[in-house]
């Protein structure tokens, strides 16, 4: 277990070591990284010296640092995935966040293993077993709800069981649209498999929507595309439905998304925390420390497709980023003016302040977001409140649709991005500090929120004060100088036979030798996370059959779900055995209930009821063709296609080819 069951984890992300430093001064438990391969963002890699500078600052504030081992993979790729297991653990590397069964099966260090979102987790059972093949933790689909999160929660067992598996849930950023982001439009259509790091987005795209009889239904909308998660008014819900590990999406993120989002979220869980102390229903970080920051951290100030909460208090209509995937920022005026290489704007607030660089944009008559760089902003007038003119890096005749009364947002804020590439935290660890006198000197022991103590002597002959009070009064301003540690005192003890004097010079060597063997004990009593044991004999999986849907892609994983007795098993769909139609894409959110064409919506409405069925509908994208088909019952879409041929005759990445069928059994 890597946390107890009343400690809360903020998991932040990070492309690279300086951004996963700034998370942990921004209040993050734990980072999330990729390694130098094999994460499910193709180029986000990291070197194992940069691993091992993230780690060692993590570890000064007791946060983890987990490595994303989460593609699927070749069999000849087994070995070094291995090989780099064992190099991020050396590192020091506290869990490795896996999808691969196979590697259950190869000969691991023994590092915590925690199971990636793209394990598909929906079901208790599911979670179960997880749990009991070994798993410290396990991220639940983003689609679930509260009360399908605590049946998850339950069927876990009881929470301080040895082996018990924390609840991670992801509680903001982009959101994929699939089921616990398992697609295979991009390898279908491409040859890139999203299994593998190296989606092309096929969801972001605007599609035409026809029915059965070719009418246009909805055209250049993007319908599989979602906005952006936000669980900021269900983090109570969340902790009581059993989440621990809160987990921020975004490991191709600019450093000011992670800085912004770890601090709003650090806040809000903070003040969890102290509402759950008075209520005598006590919570904490589990890491060491408290954040201050130099800014109002605000969520909307970083690239969105403006907010959702998904499906985790039940089924809502405007789930969807159907305009557009981008960024439409937040509006902020009108245009008055539009001159030939100038716009002027008059913002609704008038304590609005546009900068050199803002980014600007607006919607065009076709509902399409024209962007607009800044390069000049200024006042009409010295004596104009509220009104601005702009001149655009671009040219004016490519504002497509712009005119007097065009509302405009602002998506990017220069003096918010100026703010955030300034140093904008403090991370400070509590301590006690404790100065007594000695035969020969003096003594100083720190003590911090921890329990950990650092101690220090000097030789220094004992020297009465001619002025007792402000002797005392510079002993405590000479030993609470933290500032260049990661400490900050809470309370400073003097246990002194009478009121001496004693030289700054040797408070502040005798504070700093303190504060060296202090790291040196914190350093020392680190525990990395123990690896948990499988239950033996191998509990079953749920079910005896996997589809090309399992991701199976070597012979280790085949091994592992046989011996967890799987009776037939088909390659992953990477493995080009399936060539006909199916499902390359299950998704909760359903284009029907989208456009109010869903029959349940149509039920008992009169004039209705009947004429709509759920008949399959179409999306296309120039030459690319994919079906919906709609499962009512569990309330499910199905993107329907086939692989591509010039997919198919591309050298086989890996050639498997299990069981399709039950083996005959010989009587």
């Amino acid at each position: 277990m890597s946390l107890l069951p009343h400690q809360l984890e903020l998991l932040s992300p990070a492309r690279d070591t300086d951004i996963g430093i700034e998370a942990i001064n921004h209040g993050a438990d734990a980072v999330y990284i990729g390694g130098p391969a094999f994460g499910a963002r193709a180029s986000a890699g990291n070197d194992i010296r940069d691993i091992e500078r993230l780690v060692k600052h993590a570890h000064r504030f007791n946060s983890r640092i987990f490595i994303t081992l989460n593609t699927i993979l070749r069999d000849d790729e087994l070995e070094a995935a291995r090989q780099m297991a064992w190099q991020v653990y050396e590192a020091g590397a506290d869990a490795l966040i896996i999808q691969d069964m196979g590697l259950l099966e190869i000969d691991l260090p023994p590092i915590q293993l925690h199971a990636s979102t793209q394990t598909d987790i929906r079901t208790p059972e599911k979670a179960r077993f997880l749990q009991d093949a070994g798993l410290s933790q396990i991220v639940l689909a983003r689609e679930l709800t509260v009360q399908q999160i605590a049946a998850v929660h339950k069927a876990l067992g009881p929470v301080d069981a040895p082996g018990r598996a924390n609840i991670e849930f992801f509680i903001h950023g982009a959101l994929c649209v699939a089921y616990s982001g398992q697609c295979n439009i991009s390898h279908a259509q491409t040859g890139r498999s999203a299994n593998r790091g190296d989606c092309s987005q096929a969801c972001r795209l605007p599609y035409q929507v026809t029915d059965a009889q070719g009418r246009i239904i909805a055209h250049d909308k993007h319908v599989l595309s979602m906005k952006d998660n936000n669980q900021s008014d269900n983090l109570r819900a969340l902790i009581d439905a059993g989440v621990r590990s809160f987990k921020i999406e975004g490991r191709y993120k600019d450093m000011g998304y992670v800085k912004n989002i770890t601090a709003y979220y650090r806040t809000l869980l903070d003040e969890i925390i102290e509402e759950r102390e008075a209520q005598g229903r006590p919570l904490s970080r589990s890491s060491s420390g408290r954040t201050t920051f130099t800014f109002t951290p605000d969520p909307v100030q970083n690239f969105n497709r403006e907010f959702t909460d998904y499906f985790v208090t039940g089924r809502k209509e405007d789930i969807g980023a159907f305009d557009t995937p981008k960024n439409p920022g937040q509006a902020i005026g009108w245009v008055t003016k539009v001159g030939p290489d100038f716009v002027e704007l008059e913002v609704s607030d008038p304590a609005t302040v546009l900068h050199n660089g803002d980014g600007l944009c607006y919607y065009d008559l076709h509902k399409e977001l024209v962007g607009m760089a800044i390069n000049v902003a200024e006042p009409v007038s010295a004596r104009s409140v509220g009104q601005w003119r702009v001149y655009p890096k671009d040219p004016m005749e490519g504002f497509k649709d712009l005119r007097k009364g065009t509302e405009i947002n602002r998506n990017r804020d220069m003096d918010w991005v100026r703010t955030l590439e300034k140093k904008s935290s403090d991370r400070r660890i509590g301590l006690w500090a404790h100065l007594s006198e000695t035969p020969s000197g003096f003594s100083l022991m720190l003590t911090d929120e921890d329990g950990n103590a650092g101690c220090a002597e000097v030789q220094q002959p004992h020297q009465p004060a001619t002025d007792a009070t402000k002797a005392e009064a510079s002993l405590r301003e000479q030993l609470s100088r933290f500032g260049a540690t990661v400490f900050a005192v809470h309370d400073i003890a003097l246990q002194l036979s009478q009121p001496w004097f004693v030289p700054a010079s040797v408070l502040n060597a005798l504070r700093r030798d303190a504060v060296a063997d202090l790291e040196a004990n914190r350093a020392r009593n680190f525990a990395r996370l123990p690896r948990a044991t499988p239950v033996e004999p191998p509990v079953p999986y749920p079910e005896d059959t996997l589809s090309f849907l399992g991701n199976v892609f070597n012979h280790k994983a085949h091994d592992f779900y046989v011996r967890h007795g799987v009776k037939v098993i088909a390659a992953a769909y990477e493995a080009h055995e399936e060539e006909g139609e199916v499902s390359l894409m299950i998704t909760k959110h359903c284009v029907r209930f989208s456009m109010s064409l869903c029959p349940k919506q149509a039920k008992g409405v009169t004039g209705v009821q009947g004429t709509i069925k759920a008949e399959p509908l179409m999306l296309i994208n120039g030459k690319e063709k994919l079906t919906l088909r709609f499962d009512c019952k569990p309330c499910e879409m199905h993107v329907v296609g086939k692989i591509k041929r010039q997919v198919l005759n591309q050298v086989p990445e890996a050639p498997l080819q299990f069981y399709k069928a039950r083996p005959q059994v010989a009587h």
